[in-house]
């Protein structure tokens, strides 16, 4: 099965970003922009039991990330939370660039990608009831 893709949108302190989600089977496909769009880092993550507690789900990522970008870190964190919450494969790609971003520029975006973030798994876990 494979759901039209759902757009999503957030716009806070002159910052915004985008997200286009799509389910694929059981899996995810995630795509981040904002700024200028383009791809700076992709995300493979698939869910596994916690090392520390096998009771509770957590998640492993693979990060692919393109000489000078810096959105490794954002696609790992969303590829794993996501796979940990939705409990299933999830592939993140994204591309966040606005020119003379300030590290409180910065804070702001990373903010509103964790927004839609928590928007995108609330919609999936309830499309998928």
């Amino acid at each position: 099965m494979i759901q039209a893709p759902r757009f999503f949108r957030i716009d806070q302190d002159g910052f915004t970003v985008e997200a286009c989600c799509m389910r694929m089977g059981d899996d995810y496909l995630l795509s981040i922009w904002g700024g200028t769009p383009h791809i700076g880092a992709v995300a493979m993550a698939q869910p596994r039991d916690s090392l520390q507690d096998p009771a509770r789900r957590s998640a492993t990522a693979s990060v692919f990330c393109y000489v000078g970008h810096k959105e490794d870190q954002v696609v790992k964190e969303v590829s794993e939370r996501m796979s940990r919450e939705l409990n299933t494969k999830v592939v993140v790609a994204a591309g966040l660039h606005w020119d003379e971003l300030t590290p409180a520029g910065a804070a702001q975006v990373l903010r509103s990608v964790n927004v839609l973030i928590t928007e995108i798994i609330q919609q999936m876990l309830t499309a998928s009831k």
